[in-house]
């Protein structure tokens, strides 16, 4: 691909680069994924309830959008020999590494008066680490490429990374290799369990039938960070490698260093109705799919529900494939010719349809008689078990054919809001002059994580409400209406109404395809005016 067209002002990546670039996003939300079972930790090792568990999680989430704007506006002021955008990948992914080996690592050997203090004193640190790696994913979009064409690309391969890493090899790892392997019973592990319990008094609430969960074990927390960290700082790597050389100054906004003060910041939120409509429709969807995505929602599903908690691990992996390529069509087709705003539209809608089709199958069919073919993408002796009858029942086809309709089309819809950042960081430059992805990037963060905050809050509320207050539900669990309920309210339930919020917020979005193609068109006027001054 080219690189620059100097009469439209139209600048592009390589597309290995932009695939470098994308691996940024995954590497954060690999420790998202992380710390998305530190529920789990706070209540078994930490030795909290439930209830504060939850809300626990949702007033660091509020803490990590209040530390947004502040990065924002660093990136905004940076302009070093490194780069505007490098040095934040770098710094945060440090952090990351640090406090999340303090936290598994150091807090377990102190006293249980010091640890909930200390473990609040590095995560307050570990967000501040996460704010700053994160922010890069959408401030360099700008100065990656302003192609219209081009930018769906990075949604394109940010599916790809973040579905099979986060939903497939981390829920079969999960649910076939960490649990199983740091699932203690009394039977076997009497003298282990008797030590754990001493150290650790919160787990004596969390035994069921003489068994402890892999869930509360504090080494299968030492065992996942290691991995985590690892991979996520490889893929920081990379990230840095597909910056390189276009993290100049030459392809920030206007072509030129500006002075950006409060006041501007105040007068871009006020008047960009590009990114006040999209942080509505991110926010809401992200809430939503946050609290279908919760882990303790999974092991309702599969443990309790289905009756076999494996089944996450094959839902995972057979579904992996045909939710790639609906969404690659999605935003290929769709965004690459249509533009960004339609395709997020026309991936709500499936998505609400496909919903409906869930309930639909849970309410009317018999979730206990699930069948799934074990099957592991790495593993090809396993791939034969896919064609066989045998390990499949009518339950269990006709869920995986609607979750894979379902996140496919939802994909497209979450995934294709980090390109369209960059469309409202470009609106801004044709609005008033300005260049702040910073801003942009952090102030979609900001309200986006203030909303999906309340995700942990609001699943832990419910499950408290029907009885689980001290512990959370586990595969051992006996089934209930009430958790099949909280269940459904949370997997179905509230992505119906952000996929809805969605909607309402596109009619008001005013970034088009022909639109962004008016205002490169006017970007490249002020960059040629600054050329000549």
């Amino acid at each position: 691909m080219a690189e620059k067209t100097s009469n439209t002002g139209v600048h592009r990546a390589k597309l290995w680069e932009i695939g470098f670039y994308a691996l940024n996003n995954t590497s954060t939300n690999l420790y998202m994924s992380l710390v998305g079972y530190i529920s789990y930790y706070l209540v078994g090792i930490i030795g909290v309830g439930v209830v504060f568990a939850g809300s626990f999680v949702t007033f660091m989430r509020v803490w990590d959008g209040v530390t947004d704007p502040f990065v924002g506006m660093l990136v905004d002021k940076t302009n070093s020999k490194f780069g505007k955008n490098r040095p934040f990948i770098v710094l945060g992914n440090a952090i990351l590494f640090i406090t999340t080996w303090l936290m598994f690592n150091v807090v377990t050997k102190l006293g249980q008066g010091a640890r909930l203090p200390v473990f609040i004193v590095i995560y307050l640190v570990y967000v501040l680490g996460y704010t700053a790696q994160c922010v890069v994913t959408k401030s360099a979009q700008t100065c990656l490429t302003n192609d219209p064409k081009q930018r769906p690309i990075f949604a394109m391969f940010d599916t790809v990374y973040n579905l099979f890493a986060l939903s497939v090899i981390i829920p079969i790892y999960m649910s076939g290799t960490l649990i199983p392997k740091f699932s203690l019973n009394m039977t076997e592990h009497a003298e282990q369990i008797n030590n754990l319990v001493a150290k650790n008094p919160g787990l004596a609430n969390v035994i069921e039938d003489g068994t402890l969960s892999g869930f509360y074990n504090p080494a299968m927390f030492q065992s996942f960070q290691l991995l985590i960290g690892g991979v996520a700082a490889l893929f920081a790597c990379f990230a840095i490698v597909g910056l390189w050389r276009k993290d100049r100054s030459e392809y920030f906004g206007t072509g030129q260093a500006q002075k950006v003060t409060f006041k501007d910041y105040i007068d871009v939120l006020a008047h960009n109705r590009g990114i006040q409509m999209l942080v509505v429709a991110a926010s809401s969807d992200k809430l939503s799919l946050s609290m279908q995505s919760n882990s303790t929602v999974m092991v309702c599903i599969f443990g309790v529900i289905c009756g076999n908690y494996a089944y996450f691990g094959s839902q995972s992996a057979i579904s992996a494939i045909p939710v790639a390529i609906l969404s690659l069509l999605g935003m290929g087709v769709i965004a690459r010719n249509l533009g960004q705003k339609k395709a997020l539209v026309v991936g709500t809608v499936g998505a609400l349809a496909t919903a409906a089709a869930m309930l639909c199958l849970f309410l009317f069919g018999t979730p206990t008689n699930m069948m799934l073919p074990s099957f592991s993408l790495t593993k090809p002796a396993t791939w034969g078990n896919l064609f066989s009858g045998a390990n499949w029942s009518m339950f269990g086809f006709l869920y995986i054919l609607i979750w894979s309709l379902m996140k496919g089309f939802s994909g497209i819809a979450s995934s294709i809001v980090i390109p369209m950042t960059a469309d409202c960081a470009d609106y801004e430059v044709y609005r008033s002059g300005r260049y702040v992805p910073g801003l942009m990037g952090t102030l979609f963060s900001f309200v986006d994580k203030l909303i999906s905050s309340l995700a942990s809050t609001f699943v832990s509320v419910m499950f408290a409400a029907i009885g689980f207050k001290a512990a959370l539900p586990t595969p051992t669990t006996p089934y209930s209406t009430g958790i099949f309920w909280v269940t459904m309210a949370c997997l179905l339930g509230a992505p119906t109404v952000g996929w809805l919020l969605n909607v309402v917020a596109m009619k008001f979005y005013p970034l088009s395809k022909e639109k962004m193609e008016e205002i490169q068109d006017k970007i490249a006027e002020i960059k040629a005016q600054a050329a000549k001054a």
